[in-house]
């Protein structure tokens, strides 16, 4: 499909997807939202891609967040309606049911912030910068960071960026566990470094790599022993896939396996 606020593009088994408001440093208005939500159904149908990177064109931002001018137009309903639209949009970016690996070269604040927080991973450039300021336009995170943002750096951590609204750099997303791992360089290293991260999960087994998403997302809010049942369930459903006797026949003979996601 053609897109007006993005750029999607499909090399091998790896998606990338650019937000492309560039001159606006990539504010998520209504339409971006509204094309993303249909560019991640296309790419959750499309058996052929295993992996969905996202970032934003340009050179200063990921995602700078909301649209502040259709904020502003917000009022208690229509505030509410809104959040609850990016509420479905991120979610379905957190079950895709493949690896989403939010690439953050600059700014991802607000929203941005939000929308890499629905990804599976994070990779940031050294001169990112992250952080939830809504609270200094007089409202909350909207977009899921509540909810979100302490789930991954915990409640202290997470307070501390919504109640003051500062952004934290790139090193210390990682060190609080905001990012999964940063890039030294430019952007075009950070996209280098996505691409062979996307690679080497491409090359696995695609139900695996659901199933452990799932198992470890959904285990979250289990207690452990729930969880270890979960577990167990899903490695029980994976050995009688042909992807595992694939892969224990390719171990033994000591061969690269070809996996059929089935």
């Amino acid at each position: 499909m053609a897109y007006e606020a993005l750029q999607v593009n499909i090399e091998g088994r790896v998606a990338t997807v650019t937000l492309d408001r560039p001159k606006v440093m990539n504010a998520l208005n209504a339409a971006m939202l509204r094309e993303l939500d249909e560019a991640m159904a296309d790419l959750a149908a499309d058996g052929e891609v295993r992996v969905v990177l996202l970032t934003g064109a340009g050179e200063k931002a990921f995602a700078a967040g909301a649209d502040i001018a259709e904020l502003a137009e917000a009022d208690a309903k229509t505030g509410q309606q809104m959040a609850l639209r990016v509420h479905g949009v991120f979610g379905r970016i957190e079950r895709v049911y493949k690896p989403t690996i939010a690439c953050i070269d600059g700014f991802a604040l607000g929203g941005g912030c939000e929308l890499a927080m629905a990804c599976t991973l994070r990779l940031a450039s050294e001169r990112a910068r992250l952080g939830q300021p809504e609270i200094k336009l007089g409202v909350i995170p909207g977009y899921g960071g509540t909810q979100r943002l302490p789930r991954l750096v915990g409640q202290g951590a997470a307070l501390k960026m919504i109640l003051t609204g500062a952004m934290v750099d790139a090193a210390e997303a990682l060190r609080i566990g905001l990012v999964d791992e940063v890039v030294a360089g430019d952007k075009a290293k950070l996209m280098e470094r996505a691409r062979e991260l996307a690679g080497q999960i491409a090359a696995t087994p695609p139900l695996a790599v659901r199933a452990a998403i799932d198992a470890v997302e959904d285990g979250a809010d289990l207690t452990l022993a729930d969880g270890l049942k979960l577990e167990a369930a899903e490695f029980g459903r994976l050995c009688g896939t042909e992807d595992k006797r694939e892969g224990t026949r390719a171990f033994l003979e000591k061969r690269a396996a070809v996996w059929v996601g089935q």
